[in-house]
């Protein structure tokens, strides 16, 4: 029998391994909700511009203009999608792009946008940003539009 003084190894090796498995368990429980984290938010035109040229040649970065057609051929940003936010099926083609992309929204003035951003924060995408002001603020902040 064992004294208070006294502790049985098989007690110790037992102790030390519930101890790794508690810590195992809780650093899969982190990982975990790292990996549910969204980042949604709304940025400046000068943040927009700086994420857009950080993100020049990378193809998991899609830059979504959500004006009207006829609005996006007046101008926009070099390289954006345009996704008219007023067709019928706006949410079912939005709900069709890659969640795990990351994306940064404008419309004209923002509005729209700030609508979309809500929605896609909706339907799980897991990084968007919306360019606050719209194409409206970029032009005002002299960024750069093509009608390309």
């Amino acid at each position: 029998m064992m004294n208070n003084k006294e502790t049985h190894p098989l007690f110790l090796v037992f102790m030390i391994m519930a101890m790794l498995a508690l810590g195992k368990a809780s650093i899969a429980e982190t990982d975990t909700a790292i990996e549910e984290t969204q980042v949604i938010k709304n940025v400046s035109p000068q943040e927009a511009h700086v994420l857009i040229e950080k993100n020049n040649k990378n193809p998991d970065f899609v830059i979504l203009d959500v004006r009207t057609p006829e609005e996006f051929s007046e101008g926009h940003i070099e390289d954006a999608v345009n996704l008219d936010f007023y067709s019928d099926n706006f949410e079912e083609e939005l709900e069709k792009l890659d969640k795990n992309k990351t994306y940064v929204t404008h419309c004209r003035s923002g509005s729209r946008s700030a609508k979309t951003l809500n929605l896609m924060k909706e339907l799980g995408f897991k990084e968007a940003y919306n360019i606050t002001g719209g194409i409206v603020q970029w032009e005002s902040e002299g960024l750069p539009t093509t009608k390309e």
